[in-house]
């Protein structure tokens, strides 16, 4: 008993000198001790100060913040850091205050309360404040000016940037309700359907496909024109890459009775770039060549340009033996929403964005795009790429690709699993599709409802929506890492969001992957058998 006298004696002496405002609350909330210089701070005597509930102290806008702040601490027994409050003061002004707070335990190792520390942050906001309000100050100064120039360059680069958010924004308000229309007519064939339903439900797999491919096109132009595209560099196997791209048309080509050929030349080992976006841009190629051609051949073919001791310049060939395209319309085929037909009674579809991606990809990868074409006779759509020499192809390893489900249901049945979502049938579509691979699930349809779960029980994987309302998905996670109990736990963010700047907020606010809405379900159980081994692996 005298040590823990004398203990309390020495933590009221450090308070009492410190320069900051120490308390201590019961776990009711009630203030059980304030040092003198968070009194002065206050303006307001000890007394008044330990009789007064301190909810009557605290600005109005700020009441929902701190009585959520100290519910979830007090639920999950631990303390909470840099939360900003702000408090009355004597002149009945307000002065904020950044508080970060620990748990007391009695004897018995029950909560009986907490103590803290609060910084008064009021002038750093201001001079934040007065910071952001100088660079607003700045940059509509600099505005003014490109205005007064009157540099015409300029004006057509804002409105371009215009239009690409434009087109992200209707991208992401379309890809939502599609994750929704994709899982349910999953759904529905798992649950078993009628040879009618079952053609049926190819007919919208088909229609919602050919609706992605769209987004995705409007989607990857706006990212290309706005700047926001970033290639990858890893290792390239282009003959495989080649035989994957025949093997995405075989059947289409098979059904036309269009011979479908690849010829790859030879080339050096190790050479590093973007798969995705190279089989993309040929992708692009190659549909329109089957599209256009109904006998005869369509040849992939890659071969070496030139090559130096650090890179190796390949280009690509789609050649077909199609309608062909008359030399009045081949200048604008590269151009967004341009085709070779545009009237209103054209006879093949598309959105005209394909050869403006190609191109676009073209450039990003330092290379170039052209075309040859004869009426009745055929086309030659090529590109280059300039391509870096790397230390040789890597070894894949990940065996999701498998059967993710299986191995899930396997390894895994029982996990909890937290899916937080705003969205009704986003969180229907999630729930049946993990219940389906035997997994607990619970549901969220807010940041705040996440984070008071997660509170309160452990989970294995939280998938996080990232735009919702009342709290979003990147405050929550950021909430849910302040706990102990999923300081480490696989947040998995779920969103139409998909620029790359979207991906990089997330891992920024804790969050371990990152999983882009509308989503196949192997898409979703190969992310999820990720996290679920991850958050083995970080407990083990």
């Amino acid at each position: 008993m005298p040590c823990c006298r004398k203990a309390r004696k020495r933590y009221r002496g450090l308070a009492e000198n410190s320069a900051d405002w120490v308390w201590a609350m019961d776990r009711e909330g009630r203030h059980t001790y304030c040092n003198q210089v968070g009194l002065d701070m206050l303006g307001t005597s000890a007394e008044e100060f330990l009789l007064v509930d301190p909810a009557s102290r605290v600005h109005p806008d700020d009441l929902k913040l701190l009585r959520l702040t100290f519910e979830c601490a007090v639920a999950a027994a631990q303390g909470w850091r840099g939360v900003v409050i702000r408090w009355r003061i004597a002149d009945g002004g307000y002065r904020a205050f950044e508080s970060n707070a620990s748990p007391i335990f009695d004897a018995a190792d029950e909560l009986v309360g907490f103590q803290g520390v609060d910084r008064d942050v009021t002038e750093r906001q201001r001079i934040e404040r007065e910071l952001e309000e100088h660079r607003g100050r700045l940059e509509e100064l600099v505005a003014a000016r490109t205005l007064e120039l009157g540099e015409a360059k300029e004006a057509a680069e804002a409105a371009n940037v215009a239009k690409s958010a434009f087109l992200a924004n209707m991208s992401h308000e379309i890809r939502t309700p599609m994750n929704g229309i994709v899982g349910m007519a999953h759904l529905l064939r798992r649950g078993g359907v009628t040879p009618q339903q079952a053609r049926q439900l190819d007919n919208i797999d088909s229609a919602a496909e050919h609706l992605l491919d769209v987004i995705n096109d409007i989607l990857d132009i706006s990212k290309i024109e706005a700047g926001k595209l970033e290639l990858e560099a890893i290792a390239l196997d282009i003959p495989d890459l080649l035989r994957k791209v025949g093997s995405l048309l075989a059947d289409r080509a098979r059904a036309k009775g269009v011979r479908l050929m690849i010829e790859a030349g030879s080339l050096p080992d190790g050479l590093l770039g973007d798969p995705t976006r190279i089989q993309q841009a040929l992708l692009n190629y190659a549909n329109n060549a089957l599209k256009f051609t109904d006998q005869g051949s369509v040849t992939l073919r890659a071969e070496l340009l030139k090559a130096d001791d650090d890179f190796v310049t390949v280009l690509f060939e789609v050649v077909d033996t199609g309608i062909g395209i008359g030399a009045d319309a081949l200048r604008r085929l590269f151009s967004a929403f341009e085709q070779a037909d545009n009237s209103t009674t054209r006879k093949y579809g598309g959105t005209g964005l394909g050869l403006a991606i190609t191109s676009r990809l073209a450039g990003l990868m330092g290379g170039e795009v052209g075309v040859d074409s004869t009426p009745n006779v055929g086309s030659r759509f090529w590109f280059s790429a300039r391509l870096r020499r790397g230390q040789g192809l890597a070894e894949a390893s990940d065996d999701t690709g498998v059967n993710a489900e299986a191995l899930i249901r396997r390894d895994h049945g029982g996990c909890r699993i937290l899916v937080v979502d705003d969205e009704p049938v986003n969180l229907e579509v999630a729930r049946y599709l993990l219940e389906d691979a035997e997994l607990r699930v619970d549901t969220a349809e807010d940041g705040e409802q996440a984070l008071a779960l997660a509170a309160t029980a452990g989970y294995a994987v939280i998938l996080m929506d990232m735009q919702m309302p009342r709290m979003d998905g990147l405050d929550a996670t950021r909430a849910i890492r302040m706990l102990e109990a999923h300081a480490r736990t696989p947040i998995i963010a779920m969103t139409a969001n998909a620029f790359a700047e979207d991906k990089a907020r997330c891992l920024a606010a804790g969050m371990s992957d990152f999983l882009a809405k509308p989503f196949d379900p192997s898409t979703l159980y190969q992310v999820l058998l990720h996290g679920l081994r991850q958050g083995e692996e970080s407990t083990a």
